[in-house]
């Protein structure tokens, strides 16, 4: 059923005729779906582009700061997600306020990571002719056929399951993609806007909430010619041209008979602070029966205990334990140490696994000498190796592997433990272009758990990395840490110069280093402070 309109008024200075104001709480068709408190809305959208483009990459709210650049979810000692992430399509027409929708649950949800794609970022690439046609307001981007919804079944399934994806970015002013893409990562929440968000069979099979933002055509109308005109430098009787002619007949005929597939009907859009409750009530219900926020904190102990008494597989290399090796272990396990030697001695130890990480790459070629014989030689040919570093503590690995390794890349990943969840969290993520045909050299001081190391390998598998190309390098492990990582990714290779038996209590390698970052860079970390497994026993 429509919405019920008062008279007419004047709205954001458009004349009496032209728009009409919204009296009263229309009715909101909804299954089971009770009520819950919203948080206050936030300002409508500007863009030029799509939404990819610029929606920002956080949201700060009176209660925290919302990620709505994405994050891997974490993962479980097998390698795997606990959980998909809960998808919300948000369909209506044209200028309907999905987005200011969309935006207003995102920060009542006060979930910290959350991503909104938007369906505006699929149109298709136009072909010289069809860009003449968009010019002069002749071509119809209301039509399924405008769309691509091969790449955007496969980015939102890809969403849904955690992995990173690439979100094109459209130019509306020039009707084609620009250069650039977003990578985003995957969230608790995901939600898809667009105004075909329920036209296509497969897109609906990935939703698991379908809400329809139903506003009055006039309204639509009176926001299409302010945004056109204000925002893409379009004439008001182009506006109205491509409105008669595309815009309504495809509403009327492709958007509006997909109500019926709708979960909740939103009349009024981002002013229905009812529908908008129970949407939020709803996705948080959803998300509780998943535990799919504090599933995470027992994963330290199940990873403790998911292996005891198994051999050690066969993808572990430790280097020699010469007398030298022995001797350096020595110095900087020596709680004593001054920092100036346990530097030294880490560096050494440091450059020794990289020569040692390196004899496992695929190296064989054949050179011609200045005598004219030939040589077989080892080089590695047509790959190039990357760097990655697990902030803080990996990043001292790094020189080491730019002194062995002339003209190397790096990238760095950057994961924390949320200490009110004990949930690993990636918070930073940098990695070189095509990083997917790359030996890739995982860098991290010490490992433990292998919390830390199993989310960074996810992140590059998630990248494209092939998994037997992946390193795990690392000067001191547990044997738990080297059971977690070979257990949930079997084809990484595990490089270190020691394994150690035990943990304690803490997750802290016995008899261990201790915090290998605060040791190297001469910072204090408070008793009370724990990290991934960075820099720490692990």
């Amino acid at each position: 059923p429509k919405s019920s309109y008062g008279p007419p008024l004047f709205w954001e200075g458009f004349p009496l005729d032209v728009a009409t104001s919204l009296q009263g709480l229309a009715s909101i068709h909804l299954r089971n779906h009770p009520r819950c408190p919203l948080t206050p809305s936030l300002s409508p959208r500007k863009r030029t582009t799509s939404q990819s483009k610029t929606e920002p990459p956080l949201l700060r709210t009176n209660k925290r700061t919302i990620y709505t650049a994405g994050r891997p979810p974490w993962y479980n000692v097998t390698g795997t997600t606990f959980k998909e992430a809960f998808v919300i399509g948000l369909c209506g027409g044209s200028a309907s306020g999905k987005t200011t929708v969309a935006n207003k649950i995102i920060e009542a949800l006060d979930v910290p990571w959350v991503v909104l794609l938007s369906m505006d970022s699929f149109y298709k690439v136009l072909t010289k002719d069809e860009q003449e046609l968009a010019a002069k307001n002749e071509y119809n981007f209301d039509h399924p056929e405008a769309f691509d919804f091969e790449l955007l079944v496969t980015v939102l399934r890809k969403l849904k399951k955690g992995k990173s994806i690439k979100v094109p970015v459209y130019d509306f002013t020039s009707h084609c993609r620009r250069k650039e893409w977003k990578t985003v990562y995957g969230a608790n929440v995901v939600i898809f806007e667009g105004i075909l968000a329920f036209a296509n069979k497969e897109l609906l099979k990935l939703l698991d909430m379908k809400v329809f933002v139903d506003t009055d055509s006039d309204i639509r109308l009176v926001r299409r010619l302010k945004r056109d005109i204000s925002e893409r430098g379009r004439d008001i009787s182009g506006v109205i041209k491509q409105y008669n002619k595309f815009v309504k007949p495809s509403f009327e005929q492709y958007i509006e008979p997909t109500v019926q597939v709708a979960d909740i009907v939103v009349p009024r859009g981002g002013e229905n602070f009812v529908a908008l409750d129970l949407i939020v009530q709803h996705v948080h219900s959803q998300l509780e029966k998943s535990s799919g926020l504090t599933v995470s904190v027992l994963c330290r102990s199940a990873l403790a205990s998911a292996h005891q008494g198994q051999p050690l597989p066969k993808t572990l290399s430790v280097m020699e334990g010469t007398p030298q090796v022995h001797g350096m272990h020595t110095i900087i396990r020596n709680k004593d140490t001054n920092r100036d030697e346990f530097i030294f001695y880490s560096k050494r130890l440091m450059r020794l696994l990289i020569e040692h990480a390196l004899s496992f790459l695929p190296l064989k070629v054949s050179v011609e000498t200045p005598q004219g014989s030939i040589y077989e030689g080892k080089r590695l040919s047509g790959k190039r190796i990357t760097g990655v570093s697990i902030l803080r503590a990996g990043e001292t690995m790094e020189q080491a592997l730019m002194v062995v390794c002339k003209d190397i890349r790096l990238g760095k990943i950057l994961i924390q433990t949320n200490h009110d969840t004990g949930e690993p969290e990636l918070h930073y993520l940098r990695l070189p272009k095509d990083i997917s045909e790359d030996y890739v050299m995982l860098m991290d001081s010490t490992v433990s758990t292998g919390a830390a190391a199993l989310m960074a390998v996810r992140v590059l598998l998630d990248h494209d990395v092939q998994e037997d190309k992946i390193f795990l390098l690392s000067l001191l492990m547990a044997e738990m840490g080297v059971h977690s990582v070979a257990y949930a990714f079997p084809k990484v290779r595990i490089i270190t110069t020691a394994v150690d038996k035990n943990v304690n209590d803490k997750f802290h390698i016995i008899p261990g280093i201790g915090n290998f970052g605060d040791r190297y860079f001469g910072t204090d970390a408070p008793s009370d402070w724990y990290e991934s497994d960075e820099g720490m026993d692990y």
